[in-house]
């Protein structure tokens, strides 16, 4: 139920399609002269409100803090499994075309090839299944595991949970399929801005040894603190990026998901060797 709550309300919570509403409100009440005045006001609220979400740097403003909070370590030490949050396979796409189509987030599952190779002992465990209302013919787990093998890596090192929808699911269901024991150590691979959020619900969960491995960067950084946006399309998949992130943040503080609002290094989960 958290789930199909979660993602119906975002849809209408997401500021793009929100302001989208407003404006087809304003143009309502003014066209049939109930309240005019009111839903010209409405409509330039809408407009102003795009302007800001899609060309300013506000945007930027809410994701950097997020990609910031924990540094990529280097991985010259050895760990126990690389654990790739879902999220990088289009399950509709791949279900309908038969082979695995990526999401602007594909850089979460192709880095497994890299870091498979620097840690060759490593167990490489990829957790998703349907993170979609909508039914697609495929899950996660099964386009990761076509790309893996593409990749070379060894079918008897790769370890898929299929059934998680959300990241406190991944988290409790891969604890479950793995049962990681004390003294070991996993790379936890995910989004930079999702990162926080992931650390703190596997904190939450009971996982122990996880060092955070981000990926998929939409910033370059401090420097992108201005504009710079080459249009407002651009700016406003951004902004509701990071809008729902943050939002994803209080929800999963609030029902007990993650141990603080922002979790970070500081929180006992050290990003470094």
């Amino acid at each position: 139920m958290f789930f199909y709550i979660a993602k119906i309300g975002y849809f209408f919570m997401q500021p793009s399609n929100l302001l989208i509403a407003v404006a087809l409100i304003g143009l309502v009440l003014k066209s049939f002269n109930r309240w005019p005045v009111t839903g010209i006001r409405l409509v330039w609220l809408a407009v102003f409100g795009l302007a800001v979400c899609g060309l300013s740097p506000a945007a930027n403003w809410l994701i950097l803090p997020l990609e910031d909070r924990f540094p990529r370590p280097d991985v010259t030490r050895s760990y126990d499994g690389i654990i790739v949050l879902g999220g990088a396979v289009d399950t509709i796409v791949t279900g309908g075309r038969g082979d695995t189509a990526l999401t602007t987030s594909g850089e979460r599952i192709t880095i497994a090839a890299r870091l498979a190779a620097a840690l060759p002992d490593a167990r490489v465990v990829h957790t998703g299944g349907k993170g979609v209302i909508i039914q697609s013919q495929a899950t996660e787990a099964e386009g990761a595991a076509r790309l893996f093998e593409d990749f070379g890596i060894a079918p008897d090192r790769v370890v898929l949970e299929d059934a998680s929808r959300n990241t406190w699911q991944n988290a409790v269901l891969t604890k479950k399929l793995i049962d990681p024991q004390p003294g070991q150590t996993w790379l936890l691979v995910t989004s930079a801005y999702h990162m926080p959020r992931a650390m703190g619900v596997f904190e939450q969960a009971g996982w122990t040894g996880v060092t955070a491995y981000p990926v998929d960067y939409r910033t370059r950084g401090i420097e992108d603190r201005g504009l710079g946006f080459s249009g407002a399309s651009k700016g406003l998949r951004r902004f509701d990026l990071a809008f729902r992130e943050w939002l994803g943040l209080l929800v999963y503080r609030i029902t007990g998901r993650t141990p603080v609002l922002l979790p970070g290094p500081e929180e006992g989960k050290p990003a470094k060797d």
